[in-house]
């Protein structure tokens, strides 16, 4: 599954929609997401970057609020099987560095346990990665 996700253009003050190539490698993953922001940023498109794949899954950023709760809502929902992320503001509390998360998921496709395995399973993935 490739992320697509929102840049915002800070002149126009309106977002676009584009996508990244997925890789297990996380540096050339980052370059690609990087070239791909640096590229369309100053877009006015709503959907500038073409050929947006089947496989790809919703992530939102807001970069400048900190949540405990975020609900989105989709245009035809009950149709759109996908999982949303969404993504606040860091912040830091008892010494550690905090990152809202935020997971609409459809239940036809998931319960809250899929959702809590998914979450755990990410939480590892974090620890492991700042021990590197």
């Amino acid at each position: 599954m490739l992320p697509a996700y929102t840049i915002f253009n800070k002149n126009k003050k309106n977002f676009s929609a584009i996508w990244s190539e997925y890789s297990e490698d996380y540096d050339a993953f980052l370059a690609d997401y990087n070239d791909d922001v640096e590229k369309y940023k100053n877009s006015i498109e709503l959907a500038p970057k073409n050929n947006r794949p089947a496989n790809t899954f919703d992530v939102s950023m807001i970069p400048w609020v900190t949540f405990s709760s975020f609900n989105i809502n989709t245009f035809n929902s009950d149709k759109y099987f996908l999982p949303i992320f969404t993504i606040g503001k860091y912040f830091e509390q008892d010494g550690k560095r905090l990152l809202p998360l935020s997971i609409q998921a459809h239940h036809a496709v998931c319960d809250g346990y899929h959702v809590s395995m998914f979450i755990d399973s990410l939480q590892n993935k974090i620890r492991l990665w700042k021990q590197q």
